[in-house]
C-alpha cells in the first residue's frame, strides 16, 4: 500500500540535537522511572522503578494487559507525562527537566506521536493537519511546508484526499494522515499507541510494513500493541505487568 520513499542515510544515527553518536549507544534511556497518579481512591503507581534502554534503529513493541503501564511508559518517553521520580534521557535531552515551552518544541522536532484515535483536528483539512507540526516548529518555508505535506500524503496514497476534512475520509485514511503528520518534521523517533487498533487487518498490515521500512531507513520506532501476531515482527518486545518490565 505505501510507497518506499525515505532517503537512505549513513550508518551513523542522528540525535535529536543533531549530533552524531555511536551506533551502540542508547538513544532512549529510562533510569529508575516511577510515575504515580493521585486519584480519589488514593495514589496509583503506574510505573514502578523502570529501567530501559533503546538503541537507535530499534523497532520495539510494548505489550501487556490493560492497565499494565504501556501508555504511561511511552507518555513519559515523549514528555506527555512527567515521571514522579527518575530520569528520562533521549539523545542529549533530559526530557524530565525540560520546561513546558522547551518540551513542546523538543517533542515537535524529535518525536512523531501516532495516536490510536488519530487526533486529527476536525476543522482543518487533511493537508493542513499534516502541515501543523511544521508550522508549530517553524520548520521549512511556507511554500515548502505545503509541498512537503503533499509529498507525504502522496506516499500515503492520500493526495486525492488532501483538501477534505478528516470526517470525510475513512478510518484507515485518517490513520495514514496521522502517520504523515507524525513524519512531517522528519523526527528520529516514532511512538505509536495502538496504531492499528481501529483498522482492518489489511490496513494494519500495511501500517506495520511502513514502520518496518522506517526502521530500515534509520528511524527508531516504539509501538504499543495488543496484536501479538504483529508484535512478533519487531526487533524486540518489552512486556509490562503491573507497572514493571517483566520481559525485555
Amino acid at each position: 500500500m505505501f510507497k518506499h520513499w525515505f532517503e537512505r542515510r549513513g550508518n551513523g544515527s542522528v540525535e535529536p540535537n543533531g549530533r552524531r553518536r555511536n551506533g551502540n549507544a542508547s538513544l532512549i534511556e529510562l533510569r529508575q522511572v516511577v510515575k504515580t497518579y493521585q486519584t480519589a481512591a488514593g495514589d496509583f503507581t503506574a510505573l514502578k522503578t523502570i529501567d530501559l534502554k533503546v538503541a537507535p534503529r530499534e523497532f520495539i513493541a510494548v505489550v501487556g494487559k490493560s492497565g499494565s503501564g504501556k501508555s504511561t511508559l511511552i507518555n513519559v518517553i515523549t514528555g506527555i507525562d512527567r515521571p514522579t521520580s527518575g530520569e528520562v534521557l533521549v539523545g542529549d535531552a533530559a526530557v524530565h527537566l525540560l520546561g513546558e515551552g522547551d518540551l513542546a518544541e523538543w517533542r515537535g522536532r524529535t518525536v512523531g506521536v501516532i495516536f490510536q484515535f488519530f487526533q486529527l483536528l476536525p476543522t482543518l483539512t487533511v493537508i493542513e493537519n499534516v502541515m501543523l507540526p511544521m508550522d508549530f516548529c517553524a520548520i521549512y518555508s511556507m511554500s515548502e511546508r505545503e509541498e512537503r505535506a503533499m509529498h507525504l500524503l502522496e506516499q500515503m496514497e492520500l493526495a486525492d484526499q488532501a483538501h477534505k476534512l478528516p470526517t470525510a475520509v475513512s478510518g484507515g485514511q485518517q490513520q495514514r494522515a496521522a502517520i504523515a503528520r507524525a513524519l512531517a518534521n522528519d523526527p528520529p523517533i516514532l511512538v505509536a499507541d495502538e496504531p492499528t487498533g481501529n483498522l482492518d487487518s489489511r490496513t494494519a498490515q500495511s501500517v506495520f510494513e511502513l514502520f518496518e521500512r522506517l526502521v530500515g531507513e534509520g528511524k527508531t520506532v516504539l509501538v504499543v500493541t495488543h496484536d501479538r501476531d504483529l508484535a512478533r515482527r519487531v526487533t524486540r518486545t518489552v512486556e509490562l505487568a503491573d507497572g514493571e518490565i517483566v520481559n525485555a
